[in-house]
């Protein structure tokens, strides 16, 4: 990754972020000035009772029965009382006014170190011309129906490219069509549907070393994401078929079968591999729960990432680059696409307790984060579930997991949303020292720098 930007923090940034740390101040001295004593304990009861609510939280998804009922109550309660005694108190407009505080310290705060302390990563582009025989293939039922709603084909069609829409009926093999159009002479593939289907036309796209067109027709659309692409109208994508640039990015490989955002096992994996999910997600989740955190059925998980082993995870995600630093469950962003690493979460809580531990964050003890090259992950049994793009399936124990640098060319549009810097640690020792008026010119805080990779 390129090295943050150096430089002595304008006035901006250095007021930024003496106003987080004011407004960190502020919060901290509210319940003090407002309630005396009985605001010294304020912090404490809330975080109480938070710790409460996830221990219910836990009992309820990870039981049947009577403690499922127990801990929905306990759920309930914890937030009822903690409500009652805030208002008794008379102290909610402290809570409320304390919680904004740290909300306005949270925004400048990073806002003050993504200003002054981070250049965003930019994967190189290369200035390319229009292709003359793109190929694309369209999945009409993805994202509800964005290809027809936005006039996908028609566009497509108008800017010089062949067009194949998957409407059935039966299943429709896109690799081969990929293939085949390769072998008609196509000198780019573009795809309009969901991750999974992305990642089958790019694994032909890299091995025939052509750029892939990726439109933002899904339903998460998480590659596009961070490729930086348009998701509120995938028709901007059709712009790199006649103003593009290219970029080198990697390509993930799990048993031979190809990724572009991660592979996950574990709970969830087990949860969309039932058929029954597709049309009864609560139900379906809140049956299989209880099993699987307690592992008391499924396979019993072994991963291996250099030299770091992680032990019977209950969910376990693999990722083709890291998440960002503040990401632990693979929701967000990926700061880049060509680090040539894996990311690995793995998460393990056996007990309400560990659970609660969970609130922690990143520094939870149940919570595994590694960038490696290559993970395996291993089980007492021949084949286990696993999402792949969000896909179900079953691969083949042990499981190998790779990255291919730089293995797939990807067409976008010159001009495009992009992707934001990484969001900064919010750390107060990184705001002190920027907010204070002796640091050197050239210094940089490195508790507010991204974690490379």
């Amino acid at each position: 990754m390129s090295a943050p930007t150096q430089h002595r923090p304008a006035s901006t940034e250095r007021w930024l972020a003496r106003l987080a740390l004011l407004a960190i101040l502020a919060a901290a001295l509210l319940p003090l000035a407002a309630a005396g004593w009985r605001g010294l304990l304020l912090p404490f009861v809330i975080g109480g009772h938070l710790v409460l609510i996830v221990i219910g939280a836990w009992l309820a998804l990870a039981h049947r029965g009577a403690l499922r009922v127990i801990g929905i109550v306990l759920v309930v309660g914890a937030v009822v009382v903690a409500a009652v005694l805030v208002i008794r108190a008379n102290l909610l407009w402290v809570v409320i006014v304390s919680a904004a505080l740290l909300v306005l310290a949270a925004m400048a705060g990073r806002a003050a170190l993504r200003r002054g302390l981070l250049r965003p990563y930019r994967t190189e582009e290369v200035a390319v011309g229009p292709p003359s025989q793109p190929f694309m293939i369209m999945n009409p039922r993805s994202g509800g129906g964005k290809v027809v709603r936005f006039g996908l084909r028609e566009k497509a069609e108008e800017l010089g490219a062949e067009v194949a829409v998957l409407e059935g009926p039966g299943t429709v093999d896109v690799a081969q069509l990929a293939r085949d159009a390769v072998a008609r002479g196509a000198d780019l593939l573009g795809v309009a549907g969901g991750d999974g289907t992305q990642a089958l036309v790019a694994a032909v796209a890299a091995q025939h070393d052509i750029p892939l067109l990726v439109i933002s027709a899904g339903t998460r659309n998480h590659f596009a994401l961070d490729l930086g692409l348009d998701r509120e109208d995938p028709s901007t994508c059709l712009e790199a078929l006649r103003n593009g640039v290219e970029l080198r990015v990697d390509l993930g490989d799990v048993n031979g079968r190809p990724f572009v955002n991660n592979v996950s096992f574990g709970a969830y994996a087990a949860i969309v591999e039932r058929p029954e999910y597709r049309d009864e997600k609560l139900k379906t989740t809140l049956d299989l729960l209880p099993d699987l955190l307690t592992s008391a059925t499924g396979p019993r998980l072994v991963a291996h990432a250099d030299a770091v082993t992680v032990q019977s995870p209950q969910a376990l995600l693999v990722s083709n680059n890291p998440y960002d630093t503040g990401d632990i469950a693979g929701l967000g962003r990926r700061p880049r696409m060509d680090g040539g690493v894996l990311g690995v979460i793995g998460v393990r809580a056996a007990n309400a307790v560990q659970a609660a531990r969970m609130l922690r964050g990143r520094r939870a003890p149940g919570l595994t984060l590694i960038v490696t090259e290559e993970v395996v992950v291993d089980a007492d049994v021949e084949d286990v579930p696993a999402g792949v793009d969000g896909e179900s399936v079953r691969l083949t124990t042990p499981v190998r997991c790779r990255v291919r640098p730089g293995a797939l060319r990807v067409r976008v549009p010159r001009d495009r949303p992009g992707v934001p810097p990484p969001m900064p640690s919010l750390q107060l020792s990184a705001l002190l020292e920027l907010a204070g008026p002796g640091r050197r010119d050239g210094q940089v805080p490195a508790a507010a720098t991204p974690a490379e990779g």
